[in-house]
């Protein structure tokens, strides 16, 4: 974990919850087997797939526009912060800087990766989130085939809900 209650995270891949259908972001606490999965909606799902997958629209969807409204209005996203996990929620927060002026915007954790992906905004967690709601692998699942890794997050998935990540 970090010294500052907030550690570096990086996108390792979204998964689909088979009971619910519901997607599920899964965050890695980088040089560790520790992962955070987050329950998103499609919408938000697909936006994070198409950046993450090169995907290229001739007009700018909604998280495109957000970024380049930003941008064009002289800030510049730094990073987003998945803050907390209350009631079985997640919250995130938003973090630009604008001409030297520091501005954290309340978001959903699925939108601020959305915008982190196309703006290249790091991505943190906060320990105790991490500490509540992450799941921890005993091998590096980097060294693990592929097939193995999916098998591994399919029975941690048929073993939990989102349930239980508020109580």
């Amino acid at each position: 974990m970090s010294a500052n209650g907030f550690t570096r995270m990086s996108i390792y891949g979204i998964n689909l919850d088979l009971f619910s259908s519901s997607p599920i972001v899964i965050l890695k606490v980088e040089e560790e087997n520790r992962y955070l999965p987050i329950w998103i909606g499609q919408p938000e799902a697909r936006s994070i797939l198409m950046k993450l997958q090169n995907q290229e629209f001739s007009r700018p969807l909604t998280h495109d526009l957000a970024v380049n409204l930003v941008s064009e209005l002289g800030g510049n996203m730094e990073k987003i912060t998945v803050t907390e996990l209350k009631d079985s929620t997640f919250f995130a927060t938003i973090s630009v800087d604008i001409g030297g002026r520091k501005v954290d915007i309340d978001s959903r954790p699925s939108d601020a990766i959305a915008l982190a992906v196309r703006s290249g905004a790091e991505i943190f967690a906060s320990d105790e989130v991490i500490e509540e709601a992450g799941v921890v692998f005993e091998e590096a699942m980097e060294d693990a085939p592929e097939e193995e890794v999916v098998d591994k997050f399919k029975d941690w998935m048929n073993r939990v809900s989102p349930d239980d990540f508020g109580r």
